[in-house]
């Protein structure tokens, strides 16, 4: 157990007692004879929790506690008040000053043993949360001092305390999840659910059901009843993320939710109630997708109420150091290693690059220069640009019949090509060059991508890409 435990006691038979029961298990005892040595001792140790007599000569323990409570960095320990006399309403009193148990004498062991272990489990997992909380809010902060970053924030202060939809548009990689969160914890739903769905990465006969649940045997494995994450997220907040590559279908049922506030589940006529805020978000132009028959323009004017740009990385260069040194230090804290220093060149060299990726290639790039670095990162550290991003390439292998052009995209077709054609042939020369990049790891490739891993094989498959040689890394 290791944990250590302060006794405050003015009697020296209780505090022997203590010593006693708890040194058996493991516990690491100190002890003070009243109030005032037992504050010392907390304000010169690391404590773990407070067995506090009620009754003390001079401040009395109740008193002490009030002072615990108060105290910067001893607000949350738990603190076990013990008494000989204790009355039904110093017992009320002791918890309402926020005493984690009470317990009187003559001390029963079991008792102790229990009480003990029970406020010390409990404190420990809270610690555990509010780290956890703490990471987690770290994780999604966003960084960035730049003009187009500060009009960002700015706009985001606005919306956030509204129940305004707000649609954020940008290329992949730019962190609109971030933006979508920061809007959620600035609002008055920040205690309530935030639900994420990816339309781009549920089929489009399991997407209906994502949205809107099912009962069971609503349709071949529906073996259990499913809230959708409109039902998941009633009373918070709903990002519907590339909304872009949401089917049709779909788009008209979540449209009928919009308006009416009610959903039903596949396979059921019961109509529920919603109370959702949506914010939806997408890499495409959904103007153009509105004006080309994709998109649903009612749709379109219901999401479209607040319009949030997430600006692409190459225009805010200024903020690639500090990004590149969160990303270490987040990269040191979660894998447990010495945060590494860097060299200033490293910085004006990660500047130069285009980020086509944006914010997450950038977090790839700086997380492999922290693996394959030694004490420090210097500039040969930083990874010589990828195909993807040279003007000249080597010739690619897509598969024993085709080959993409010698250097950029699209050079080399001969005239007559359709549309279709040309796309498919520029598409699978980008995705070849991201996939020798990244030495065909898929994983890394869909990120760059900015894409779902199943999607990418999804698309392989349609455009028969396949490495020449061996097979790929998933």
């Amino acid at each position: 157990m290791g944990a250590t435990i302060l006794i405050v006691d003015d009697e020296k038979n209780i505090r022997r007692t203590l010593r006693m029961v708890l040194e058996g298990p493991g516990y690491h005892l100190l002890d003070a004879e009243n109030a005032e040595q037992g504050l010392a001792v907390l304000n010169e140790n690391e404590v773990d929790l407070v067995i506090l007599d009620v009754r003390l000569p001079g401040m009395s323990g109740l008193d002490a506690l009030k002072t615990i409570r108060t105290t910067p960095g001893m607000v949350t320990l738990p603190v076990v008040m013990i008494s000989g006399h204790a009355s039904v309403s110093e017992a009320v009193h002791a918890v309402q000053l926020g005493a984690t148990d009470f317990f009187e004498k003559p001390l029963d062991r079991d008792r102790v043993l229990i009480s003990v272990s029970n406020a010390l489990n409990s404190f420990h997992l809270q610690r555990e949360v509010d780290r956890l909380r703490a990471q987690v809010s770290e994780r999604y902060d966003m960084i960035g001092e730049s003009p187009v970053m500060k009009d960002l924030f700015a706009s985001i202060e606005k919306v956030a305390p509204t129940r305004g939809r707000v649609l954020i548009t940008g290329e992949s990689g730019t962190g609109k999840e971030l933006i979508a969160r920061a809007v959620h914890s600035l609002s008055q739903l920040r205690d309530a659910p935030f639900v994420k769905l990816n339309c781009a990465a549920i089929p489009a006969e399991l997407i209906e059901s994502e949205l809107f649940g099912h009962e069971r045997g609503a349709f071949t494995g529906a073996q259990l009843k499913k809230k959708g994450v409109f039902e998941q997220a009633h009373g918070g907040t709903l990002l519907l993320d590339e909304i872009g590559d949401m089917s049709s279908t779909a788009q008209a049922k979540v449209l009928r939710a919009l308006e009416s506030g009610e959903i039903n589940r596949v396979g059921s006529e019961r109509t529920i109630a919603v109370d959702v805020r949506v914010i939806a978000a997408t890499n495409k132009d959904l103007e153009a997708e509105v004006k080309n028959g994709n998109f649903r323009d009612d749709l379109f004017f219901r999401l479209n109420v607040v319009p949030i740009r997430s600006p692409a990385l190459r225009e805010r260069v200024e903020d690639i150091p500090l990004l590149a040194q969160a990303f270490l230090r987040a990269f040191a804290r979660d894998n447990g290693v010495k945060e590494k220093p860097v060299e200033p060149e490293v910085f004006r060299l990660l500047q130069q690059r285009p980020w086509r990726g944006n914010v997450r290639e950038l977090k790839n790039v700086v997380e492999r220069m922290a693996i394959l670095s030694g004490e420090r990162i210097g500039a040969h550290d930083v990874p010589d640009r990828g195909p993807a991003e040279r003007s000249e390439g080597p010739r690619t292998q897509i598969d024993g019949n085709r080959s993409v052009t010698e250097s950029r995209v699209g050079e080399g077709l001969q005239l007559g090509t359709s549309l279709r054609d040309f796309r498919d042939q520029a598409e699978s020369a980008y995705i070849v060059a991201t996939l020798d990049q990244c030495d065909w790891n898929i994983s890394r490739a869909a990120s760059i991508l900015g894409v779902e891993r199943t999607n990418l094989h999804k698309k392989m498959r349609v455009l028969g890409i396949r490495r020449a040689g061996g097979p790929s890394d998933a």
